[in-house]
C-alpha cells in the first residue's frame, strides 16, 4: 500500500521518542493518519489504539510511552473526520459519518500499514469509546488480533430518561426531515474539554490530564471536534444494536469502565461481557468515561492489567498472522 508522512504534534503529544505518522488512503477514497512508536529491542507485540469519538493520533502520546516502557509498539488512528484526517462536511466542527461500518475501511488500511510496517506480532487492539464500537466489529470480522481489550467502550450510549426519547426522535425522524448534518439539539459546536470547566467534567477526574487535553487543542486547534451530527447519531444507534446480537469474538477481553461512566450505557457493557466467554469486566471505583486519562495511581494499574493481559493471550493462542479480506 501507499503511505506519505504526516505531521506528528510531538509538541504536545508526550510519547515516547522516535514517534512517526503517516497518511493513508482508505480503499473508498478518504485520508487518515496513523502514528506509531516502537520499543528500543524486541518487542512483545503491537498495541493498536481505537480512539473515540473527538479523538486523536496525539492524545494517547503518553499512553504510547507507558506500552513502549512495558516493551510494546503501539499505533494510535485519526478516524475519517476527526484529527487530521478528511473532515467529512464542509463545518469541520461536526463529527459526522455517513454509514457507521465505514470506519472499517480506516481499519483496514491502518492493519494493511501494520503489515506494510512489519510492526511486531502478536497485534492486540485497545477500543475506546466509539473505538470501542469499531473495535468490536473489527475484532469479529478480522482473525488478526490475539486479544482485545477496551476502555469505556460505546456499545451503548447514555440518555438521561428526559434526553432518551428527544435523541431517538431527532436521530431517526431529523435524518428523514432532512437534517442529518444538523447537529443533536443542546449540543454545541466547541470542544467539550474547552467549553466544560474541569469541575463537573464526565472524562477523567485527573486535573492535570483535563489540563494536558486542553493544551493540545488550544495548541493545534486543527484536531478539535464538536457536537456529532443527528446522522452519526443514528448511525451509531443501529452499529450498537447490531454489536449486541453477534455473538463475541473467540479471544480473550478486558473491558474497563468507570463507576462514574455518564457517557456510554453501562448496562450494555455487563451485558456484552456477561455474554463473552473470555471476557472479563472491571470497574473503576470513582473513574469516569476515560480510565486512560485518570491520575497515575489508577491509570498506571489499568495498564499492567492490560499488558499482563496481552501477554497471557500470547501464550494462550498463537496469532494468525494473515489478514481476513
Amino acid at each position: 500500500m501507499e503511505f506519505t508522512p504526516a505531521p506528528l504534534f510531538e509538541d504536545v503529544a508526550g510519547g515516547p521518542a522516535g514517534g512517526v505518522a503517516h497518511w493513508l488512503r482508505t480503499t473508498d477514497g478518504k485520508r487518515i493518519r496513523v502514528g506509531h512508536w516502537l520499543p528500543d529491542g524486541e518487542a512483545t507485540g503491537t498495541v493498536m489504539m481505537f480512539p473515540g469519538r473527538t479523538e486523536y493520533v496525539e492524545k494517547y502520546g503518553s499512553t504510547a510511552r507507558e506500552f513502549v516502557e512495558r516493551g510494546f509498539a503501539m499505533l494510535a488512528v485519526d478516524w475519517r473526520g476527526q484529527g487530521l484526517a478528511d473532515r467529512l462536511l464542509d463545518d469541520r466542527r461536526v463529527g459526522h459519518i455517513d454509514h457507521f461500518p465505514d470506519y472499517q475501511h480506516d481499519v483496514q488500511a491502518t492493519l494493511d500499514l501494520a503489515t506494510e510496517l512489519n510492526l511486531p506480532q502478536p497485534w492486540y487492539v485497545i477500543g475506546h469509546s466509539m473505538g470501542g464500537a469499531i473495535g468490536l466489529r473489527a475484532a469479529i470480522e478480522h482473525k488478526c488480533f490475539a486479544a482485545c481489550a477496551f476502555t469505556g467502550p460505546m456499545w451503548g450510549i447514555f440518555f438521561t430518561p428526559i434526553m432518551k426519547p428527544l435523541s431517538r426522535v431527532t436521530a431517526y425522524w431529523g435524518t428523514r426531515l432532512g437534517l442529518g448534518e444538523k447537529t443533536p439539539p443542546t449540543t454545541t459546536l466547541e470542544s467539550y474539554v474547552l467549553s466544560q470547566p474541569f469541575e463537573g467534567n464526565v472524562l477523567t477526574r485527573d486535573p492535570d490530564t483535563f489540563k494536558m487535553m486542553q493544551d493540545q487543542l488550544k495548541a493545534h486547534p486543527e484536531l478539535a471536534l464538536g457536537a456529532p451530527s443527528n446522522l452519526w447519531l443514528r448511525e451509531a444507534l443501529t452499529e450498537c444494536e447490531w454489536l449486541m446480537e453477534q455473538p463475541a469474538p473467540a479471544i480473550p477481553c478486558l473491558t474497563f469502565m468507570g463507576a462514574h461512566e455518564q457517557i456510554v450505557d453501562r448496562k450494555a457493557i455487563r451485558a456484552r461481557i456477561a455474554n463473552w466467554p473470555d471476557g472479563k469486566l472491571v470497574e473503576i471505583p470513582n473513574g469516569e468515561h476515560e480510565v486512560l486519562m485518570e491520575a497515575p495511581d489508577v491509570r498506571g494499574p489499568v495498564l499492567d492489567q492490560l499488558a499482563a493481559h496481552f501477554v497471557a493471550a500470547q501464550s494462550m493462542r498463537a496469532p494468525e498472522a494473515a489478514l481476513s479480506r
